[in-house]
C-alpha cells in the first residue's frame, strides 16, 4: 500500500511538473511586464464591455480566492464598476495560466478548454447581474488610492522571483496537499465507490459542492484530486464542480467580500458560482462520450499500474519543482520564526486576512504611499505589519483597511 502511494504520487508529479513550471513562468512574465494601469483602464464603465474585460484579464492571472480580494478592492478604489469587480472576483480564482496547462497535462484537452470558458461565462453573468441589481455608489468622498509601481532594474530576476518563489510560496502547500490527496484517493478508495451514484449525478454534484464551497483549495491543487476522483468513478460533471467551486469561493473569502462589497453583492457572487458549476457540470456529463472526459490522458497519470515510466525531461522538471517547493517551505518556516527588529520609530500592527504574496504586496504598496513612511515589512506567518517612519497610526490603519484587510486592535 505504501509503495503504491509513493508510486502514484511520483506519477502525478511527473505528469504535471513541466506544465506547472512553464505556467509559473508565463504568470511571472504577465506580472512583471504588463503594468497594472493596463487592467484599470478598461473597467470603469458599468456596461458589458467592462464586465467582459474584467473576466478576460482575470482568467490568466494566477490569483487564488484570497489573493484576488485585495486586487479587486484595488480595482474598486480605482473606480472600476461593481459589475467589473464582481466579474473579476468570479472568473479569476477559477483558473490561471498555470492551472490551464496543468489541467491539460492531467485531465486532457476537454477540461483544459472548458475551465477558462466556464470562468469567462460565469464571470460575465455575475458581473451583469451586479450591474443590473446594484447601483454604483459615488466615489466623491473616497480618497483615490493610486499605488505607484516600483521600477525593477533586473526584470528577468523579478520574473524568476515571482514565478518560482512568490507563486510557489502561495500555492505550494495546497498543491502538495492536492497531490497527496490524489495519491491517497487512488490507492485507498475502492474502484466502485462512486459507481453507486451513477444514476444520480446531481447527488455527486451536491456532495462536491458541500465539500468544495467551504474549503480553501487553489485552482492548481484541485486538479490532481479531481483527476483521481474521476479515475475512481466520479462523473466528469461532479469533478468539474470541485474544480470550479473549490478555487472560486471559501468561507474566508465570503466573509471578506461581505464586509467590503455588501450582502447583495456577496449573494450574487456565491449564487453565480454555484449555479455555474452545476450547469457546466451537467453539460460536461452530456458531452462525456463526445469529448472522452473519462478516457483522457488523466487515466494513465492517475492509475497505479504494475509498470511505471519516468522520461528524463519530465523527471528533471519534477526534481526542479520539488526543489522549488522545498525552498518555499524553508522560507515560510524561516519567516515564521524571524522577528522583525524594532526601532524607536517603528510601529507594529496585527492584520487579519493576509494569506499570500499578493496580499503582502497590496499592504506594502498601500502603506508605502503614505507621507513619512520609510519602510514596510509584512510577515504573513505572524500576520503582522511593521512600519518605519513618522506616519500616524491612524493613517497607516486607514491605508491597510482600504487595501482590503482588517487591523486587529
Amino acid at each position: 500500500m505504501l509503495k503504491d502511494f509513493f508510486l502514484s504520487l511520483l506519477m502525478v508529479i511527473n505528469a504535471m511538473s513541466p506544465y506547472l513550471l512553464f505556467g509559473f513562468l508565463v504568470a511571472g512574465i504577465l506580472h512583471v511586464f504588463i503594468p497594472k494601469k493596463f487592467y484599470r483602464n478598461y473597467l470603469t464603465e458599468p456596461n458589458f464591455k467592462s464586465v467582459l474585460w474584467a473576466s478576460l484579464l482575470g482568467i490568466p492571472l494566477p490569483l487564488c480566492s484570497c489573493g484576488v480580494i485585495p486586487t479587486a478592492v484595488g480595482l474598486r478604489n480605482e473606480k472600476a464598476s461593481p459589475g467589473a469587480v464582481a466579474s473579476f472576483l468570479i472568473a479569476t480564482p477559477q483558473t490561471g495560466i498555470d492551472s490551464i496547462l496543468a489541467t491539460f497535462s492531467l485531465m486532457g484537452i476537454g477540461f483544459a478548454v472548458v475551465r477558462p470558458c466556464a470562468a469567462l461565462i460565469t464571470g460575465i453573468c455575475g458581473g451583469l447581474l451586479v450591474n443590473r441589481l446594484i447601483k454604483s455608489k459615488t466615489t466623491e468622498n473616497q480618497e483615490e488610492t493610486v499605488v505607484a509601481e516600483k521600477p525593477t532594474d533586473n526584470k528577468l530576476l523579478a520574473v524568476f522571483k515571482y514565478s518560482y518563489i512568490n507563486m510557489i510560496q502561495d500555492i505550494g502547500p495546497r498543491l502538495v496537499l492536492g497531490l497527496i490527496l490524489a495519491a491517497v484517493i487512488q490507492v485507498a478508495v475502492p474502484d466502485a465507490f462512486f459507481l453507486q451514484f451513477g444514476s444520480q449525478p446531481l447527488l455527486q454534484m451536491l456532495a462536491m459542492l458541500i465539500v468544495a464551497v467551504p474549503m480553501y483549495i487553489c485552482s492548481t491543487g484541485s486538479i490532481p484530486i479531481a483527476a483521481a476522483l474521476i479515475a475512481k468513478g466520479l462523473t466528469p460533471g461532479a469533478a468539474f464542480v470541485l474544480l470550479m467551486a473549490g478555487p472560486a469561493v471559501n468561507f474566508g473569502s465570503m466573509l471578506v467580500i461581505h464586509k467590503t462589497m455588501g450582502r447583495k453583492f456577496t449573494a450574487i457572487y456565491i449564487a453565480t458560482i454555484i449555479t455555474g458549476a452545476v450547469v457546466f457540470g451537467l453539460l460536461l456529463n452530456q458531452f462525456d462520450g463526445l469529448l472522452h472526459f473519462t478516457h483522457g490522458s488523466h487515466a494513465t497519470c492517475c492509475s497505479v499500474e504494475p509498470t511505471y515510466s519516468f522520461p528524463p525531461f519530465k523527471t528533471i522538471c519534477s526534481v526542479l519543482l520539488i526543489l522549488f517547493i522545498l525552498n518555499a517551505f524553508i522560507m515560510k518556516l524561516f519567516q515564521r520564526f524571524r522577528k522583525t527588529p524594532e526601532t524607536p520609530s517603528s510601529q507594529l500592527f496585527k492584520v487579519e486576512g493576509m494569506h499570500c504574496n499578493h496580499c503582502k504586496a497590496s499592504v506594502e504598496n498601500a502603506v508605502k504611499q503614505l507621507k513619512g513612511v520609510t519602510d514596510v515589512q509584512v510577515n504573513l506567518e505572524q500576520k503582522s505589519v511593521t512600519v518605519e517612519g513618522t506616519a500616524s497610526a491612524e493613517k497607516i490603519k486607514e491605508a491597510i483597511v482600504k487595501s482590503g484587510f482588517e487591523v486587529v486592535e
